[in-house]
């Protein structure tokens, strides 16, 4: 059974699209007979990446995923938190030799776009599981 650290950024102008992705997330896990040890709960994307580490850092964590959205904004902001999240995260899982899963949906979503993929927790959450399995 693959244990899994999971990671929830709750920026969300609307409020629904993350916890409709935690709920996918958590229902994929229940599918394939994961089990989410633990989860933390941070601000927003950017904030993702120390509380992913911190989650492969643990014993128990064989594979973190991570959920958050992006949203359009006036400016270039949601791209560059994006592509500063997509990094760290990437650095985390080389650097921890873990697995972290990227379900950080965005940029350049509108929020009706981010609510149409609030099952993209689900894909993440398979990937994990995916990887604890293939890897050894």
């Amino acid at each position: 059974m693959a244990q899994l650290g999971l990671v929830v950024a709750q920026f969300d102008k609307e409020g629904s699209v993350i916890d409709g992705m935690e709920a996918a997330a958590r229902e994929a896990a229940r599918e394939r007979d994961a089990d989410v040890v633990a989860t933390v709960e941070v601000p927003g994307s950017y904030d993702t990446p120390l509380a992913a580490d911190r989650l492969a850092r643990r014993e128990d964590v064989d594979a973190v995923a991570v959920l958050g959205a992006i949203v359009e904004g006036d400016t270039d902001h949601d791209e560059v938190i994006a592509d500063a999240a997509a990094q760290a995260l990437t650095d985390v899982s080389l650097d921890r030799d873990t697995p972290v899963t990227f379900g950080i949906i965005g940029p350049g979503m509108s929020t009706a776009e981010a609510k149409a993929r609030t099952d993209y927790g689900a894909t993440v959450v398979d990937s994990a599981v995916d990887l604890v399995e293939e890897l050894p």
